[in-house]
């Protein structure tokens, strides 16, 4: 969707702060009402990606690791970011098999979200893979304390109504699947 006159106007743009995988852009801008303001705008280099993998026996694959961001563990579909050059499909395979050791036959795209579209430009696009072979993991330095756990569908549900799974990506993804089957059933 597209608003055919932006409301809001830049005058300039300058880097806040960058690394390796996020720019944060200081804009000087015009606001709706005519007033002058300022915007911070966090860019994402990477495209996020995350992966509801349900194996034959209806169970999903969580993960969990301590999260900087927040000071504690966090519940989560396996997720992460595809970088220039790599399709978000071949991110979504590649974070399954590092963070499960899962490789699957089967994947659909879900859908696609702006994860905080006040403070960033980010859009994640999640999947569902199904036809599920394990392996090893592969994890990076960042996730040593990362967890896996297969569990059961009607358990993660509870799970993200009770707020045990509080990630954006892994919500939204989990009651997009339980939306469909419920169409379904």
């Amino acid at each position: 969707m597209t608003d055919p006159v932006d409301p809001w106007k830049r005058v300039s743009r300058r880097v806040g702060y960058q690394n390796p995988w996020i720019t944060v852009f200081h804009d000087e801008v015009v606001r709706p009402d005519g007033s002058p303001g300022i915007y911070g705008v966090v860019h994402f280099d990477n495209t996020a990606v995350g992966v509801v993998a349900i194996d034959h026996q209806d169970r999903v694959a969580l993960v969990v690791q301590h999260r900087y961001t927040l000071g504690h563990r966090s519940w989560e579909i396996p997720e992460g970011g595809a970088p220039p050059g790599e399709s978000p499909l071949e991110g979504a395979q590649r974070e399954l098999r590092e963070e499960a050791g899962v490789v699957a036959s089967d994947w659909r795209e879900i859908t696609r979200i702006h994860v905080s579209n006040s403070v960033t430009d980010e859009e994640a696009i999640l999947f569902l893979a199904t036809g599920l072979t394990h392996g090893p993991t592969a994890l990076e330095s960042t996730e040593s304390d990362l967890t896996l756990d297969w569990v059961a569908f009607d358990e993660v549900m509870a799970m993200v109504m009770d707020g045990r799974i509080t990630d954006a990506m892994s919500v939204v993804a989990l009651q997009r699947i339980a939306l469909e089957r419920g169409r379904s059933s």
